[in-house]
């Protein structure tokens, strides 16, 4: 273990890349964890914990911001019998080394100790979760760091979609990254989608794979900001090129609300 966490540090640093003289933004890392409950105590119980505890832990650490959102319901889903829940919460980290130091800091800190016992000290035969998933992201060249969406509609309101876009090859899946960084986000900046982030999975269970998150005020504004982009000139020239073709394999959606305490 010793030898393996200065390789893991070293590695993540290759990953973040560092900022030097003349260099140009240092580009973020984000984990995005997806929890996967059975029940609605269990749903009550992570909410409390990452209320009252874990985003706390995390401020305390140097995070001062950090997005938890949940899937939004439809009208066919809320008249079936329940499904396994899910809530997704993301971490942006400045750099590997402050991602790196955040479980050590966790285990260091007094406080998000005590007021995460349910969580932490819970008994095997009474879990707060049935799983979570990880999923290690690296922020695009053409967006290095996370933003705040700029909405005036309240959390139960709004819209965030999260869309993952697999590629056939490695090689396919960065075009597919260079798309964006050459236009697409460009783009997405223009036509006002408030993007959250533009991130390349650098660890995951489906790679390889890109994901982002974009917000809006409602359902009809997300649409009428798709329409928009269907339409417009730039994109229909843009998804034209030839050096582009076929760079996205599989693309899958989740239309999301944040939580009423989440910070993004």
């Amino acid at each position: 273990m010793k030898i393996l966490q200065p390789f893991l540090f070293g590695l993540c640093l290759l990953l973040a890349g560092l900022p030097g003289r003349g260099a140009p933004p240092a580009r973020e890392l984000y984990e995005l964890k997806i929890y996967h409950l059975q029940t609605k105590t269990q749903a009550d119980r992570l909410d409390l914990y990452l209320q009252q505890a874990y985003l706390p832990a995390l401020h305390r650490a140097g995070i001062a911001k950090v997005g938890v959102f949940k899937p939004r319901e439809s009208a066919e889903a809320s008249a079936a019998a329940p499904a396994e829940q899910l809530v997704y919460v993301l971490v942006p980290c400045r750099s590997a080394e402050q991602y790196l130091q955040l479980e050590p800091r966790l285990s260091n800190d007094k406080v998000y100790q005590t007021a995460a016992q349910d969580y932490l000290s819970t008994a095997f035969d009474n879990p707060v979760y049935a799983r979570i998933e990880t999923v290690l992201l690296r922020a695009f060249a053409g967006h290095p760091a996370f933003q705040v969406p700029a909405l005036k509609a309240g959390p139960a309101e709004r819209v965030y979609e999260l869309r993952s876009y697999e590629g056939a090859s490695e090689k396919l899946h960065q075009n597919k990254v260079d798309q964006f960084n050459n236009g697409e986000i460009s783009i997405f900046k223009r036509l006002n989608f408030n993007p959250v982030f533009y991130g390349q999975v650098i660890a995951g269970s489906k790679m390889p794979n890109l994901m982002y998150l974009t917000t809006f005020e409602s359902p009809r504004d997300q649409e009428a900001h798709w329409q928009a982009f269907r339409d417009d000139p730039e994109w229909k020239r843009l998804s034209a090129l030839p050096e582009y073709a076929h760079n996205m394999l599989r693309m899958d959606k989740y239309l999301l609300r944040p939580a009423a305490y989440s910070e993004l």
